[in-house]
């Protein structure tokens, strides 16, 4: 069984189901596959924000476009491209670049960072976390209330990768997502407005508002010290030889589970 099935509880599972949607990472398969021994769930998402399929191995007779996270299957490598179809079924070939199956599990319990390539465990980091890391995100933080400087938990996606952040590097998240700001709208922190954008935001895979009363600003940064502690104004930091080696395996619209 693979580490990420002894690693990960029902309910986790549960939830990864709904993380890997479009990105449903249902193994690892790798880029020199048989196209006959290609799996029936795609495991493979798109990381561009739109790229461009092609009916040819030289990339000179455009076909379709896929945008960023689409899903697709990669049935075999040839040279620098890749042969995938699409949910639709079309079949065409992407630079190998434009597609990945790398995702991100943040364990608030057992304070790491876990990087997926499909259902195999890649690598693993000792991360620090927020003020109150143990409980779940409701609004923004402050001095004066730092209680609120938590971690989220839930499924979120890196909005943008920051090479010139606060603490060394970042890859900012997408908190506050539709499901934060549709609780914000019913607990009154947040206008319909505010609720609007953060919802549309969430539809286009790009960055929400961030000086809501939900708060923002919650990334995966550099500057971590390697020994577990609360420190954060909510992020999870890591250390910076850690984020380095995270850098060159992650894109934006990859996959992030932060849970308990």
């Amino acid at each position: 069984m693979s580490q990420l099935f002894s690693l990960l509880s029902a309910s986790t599972l549960a939830v990864l189901v709904v993380l890997l949607m479009p990105a449903r990472a249902a193994g690892q398969l790798p880029l020199d596959v048989d196209p006959a021994a290609a799996p029936d769930e795609p495991m493979y998402y798109i990381t561009e924000r739109l790229a461009t399929v092609y009916r040819d191995p030289a990339g000179e007779k455009p076909y379709f476009r896929l945008r960023l996270q689409d899903p697709v299957w990669v049935e075999y490598t040839q040279g620098r491209m890749v042969r995938v179809r699409s949910e639709g079924g079309l079949r065409g070939y992407l630079p190998r670049s434009a597609v990945s199956n790398v995702w991100v599990r943040v364990s608030k319990t057992t304070k790491q960072v876990y990087v997926y390539r499909g259902t195999d465990l890649y690598k693993r980091y000792a991360a620090d976390f927020g003020y109150n890391g143990f409980a779940d995100k409701e609004r923004r933080g402050s001095t004066a209330t730092p209680d609120h400087w938590r971690t989220p938990e839930g499924v979120f996606y890196i909005a943008r990768k920051n090479p010139r952040s606060r603490y060394y590097k970042a890859f900012v998240l997408n908190y506050p997502t539709a499901r934060d700001a549709r609780r914000g709208l019913q607990e009154g922190l947040i206008s319909q407005r505010e609720y609007e954008r953060i919802k549309q935001a969430d539809l286009n895979i790009s960055m929400p508002p961030m000086n809501t009363r939900l708060g923002g600003w919650i990334e995966i940064h550099g500057d971590g010290t390697g020994e577990q502690t609360n420190w954060t104004q909510g992020c999870v930091a890591i250390e910076n030889q850690f984020i380095d080696e995270m850098w060159s395996l992650v894109s934006e619209g990859t996959p992030v589970l932060i849970e308990k």
